[in-house]
């Protein structure tokens, strides 16, 4: 924004009028400068003259300079309500300091305060220091664009990111440190949502085989092969049949398993740990099994199943992972084309939804299973399961038209074809 001056018309300047605006000049009414210089930002602060020639001379001075905290005579100006506020509370160490604070008097998740941390702490204000920003009301829109192209996240990630930087510089409005938000004036960026990956039966008994030659090194010599994959056998399985994610899987404590004293179904109550909903989700008696037989670990904890308890559990998810990678290069997995298969522990949790929704379960029933907010969450991020569901709705479709009377029924169909062939073939005969 250009720096310029305008005059403040007072209540009985003519100016005042509807059909003036505060470029008339031919009235005394206080000369006023708004705009944005080189270490100051973003000012609009009096300039104590009602001579528009002397207001320009002060306003070039005020340009060279790139400040208007004192001028050539040595006056320092009336500071302005955004310089009223001290050096400390709107520098931006002080308000990233302030709004994570903040965000933890929020009781947001500790997963959350990291990456907030790792945004402004880490990034936001190591990069201003490079670039000599000391103060908040410095950072503008042109600043936060080239912040932005230092990102090097994936697009999902850094929409997230700006998300949070808009979330950021509102608390700065609302603390009354900024009069706009700079960020909100960023252009959105394009985010192409991936269909969902799920492994088909065959890939899953591939991994299942895998299991059965998995080693892991924590273990002694002997119990490497038959301990180790008996365990991420048992984890694999339970993700595959409830669809949990690998940290609640992780995390399962031993009392969460019971049996329904009615019809003795194994079923799991718990919470979801990332959305916090409750989860009541019964789950094969063979996965049962593998639960109450599964070997400790090197670490054993008699109140879970696969964590020590020691340490946060997403580091305990973490190093699952790791273990998975090795799984997956024993299993091998390939598309139709011989291409390596895109895989992760988190796609057990798709191939339970996308099963389930092919075997006919209502989408609004995996909802609840998944323990998601909204059934559009399940169908935003299950649309393979869509596809994968036409041959079903296909044959829906057709046994309606049947009831309805427009088509026949299959017996009948399969007997107009025989009928056809028949006639086919005596025609030819002849």
């Amino acid at each position: 924004m250009a720096f310029q001056l305008y005059r403040r018309h007072t209540s009985k300047c003519i100016a005042k009028r509807p059909r003036w605006d505060r470029s008339y000049r031919r009235c005394k009414c206080p000369i006023h400068a708004e705009g944005t210089l080189r270490l100051d930002g973003f000012i609009r602060r009096g300039t104590s003259e009602t001579d528009w020639d002397r207001a320009e001379q002060m306003k070039r001075k005020w340009e060279a300079a790139g400040s208007v905290e004192d001028d050539a005579t040595g006056f320092q100006q009336p500071p302005s309500l955004l310089e009223q506020q001290t050096d400390t509370r709107i520098s931006i160490v002080a308000t990233v300091t302030a709004y994570l604070s903040d965000a933890k008097a929020r009781n947001l998740s500790e997963a959350t305060l990291y990456k907030l941390k790792i945004i402004f702490e880490k990034q936001f204000v190591s990069w201003c220091a490079h670039k000599g920003y000391r103060r908040l009301i410095q950072v503008d829109l042109d600043a936060l664009r080239e912040f932005r192209d230092t990102w090097k996240d994936a697009p999902l990630a850094r929409g997230k990111k700006q998300a949070r930087l808009i979330g950021f510089f509102y608390f700065c409005v609302r603390s009354g440190w900024l009069i706009q938000n700079p960020a909100l004036q960023l252009g959105r960026i394009k985010v192409v949502q991936k269909p969902t990956g799920y492994f088909d039966p065959e890939q899953y008994s591939a991994v299942i085989d895998a299991t059965y030659c998995y080693r892991d090194t924590r273990f002694e010599q002997g119990d490497a092969i038959q301990v180790g994959g008996a365990r991420i056998r048992t984890l694999t399985e339970l993700m595959r049949w409830t669809g949990l994610r690998i940290r609640d899987a992780v995390t399962l404590e031993r009392n969460r398993l019971s049996q329904d004293p009615l019809d003795g179904t194994e079923r799991l109550v718990l919470y979801q740990a990332k959305t916090g909903e409750p989860v009541y989700c019964p789950i094969p008696p063979h996965v049962a099994e593998l639960l109450r037989s599964v070997p400790p670990g090197p670490s054993p904890n008699p109140k879970y199943f696969f964590w020590s308890g020691n340490g946060l559990a997403k580091s305990a998810g973490a190093n699952w992972q790791r273990s998975y990678r090795k799984l997956f290069l024993l299993a091998d997995l390939r598309e139709a084309d011989r291409q390596p298969k895109r895989r992760h522990p988190h796609m057990f949790r798709d191939t339970f939804a996308v099963g389930s929704l092919v075997a006919g379960m209502r989408v609004e029933e995996v909802s609840i299973l998944l323990g998601h907010r909204s059934v559009r969450v399940t169908e935003k991020h299950y649309l393979p399961a869509v596809h994968a569901r036409q041959t079903t709705l296909t044959e829906s479709a057709k046994m309606a038209w049947t009831k309805q009377g427009i088509l026949k029924p299959a017996t009948e169909r399969k007997r107009s074809r025989s009928a056809r062939s028949a006639s086919a073939r005596e025609l030819i005969a002849r």
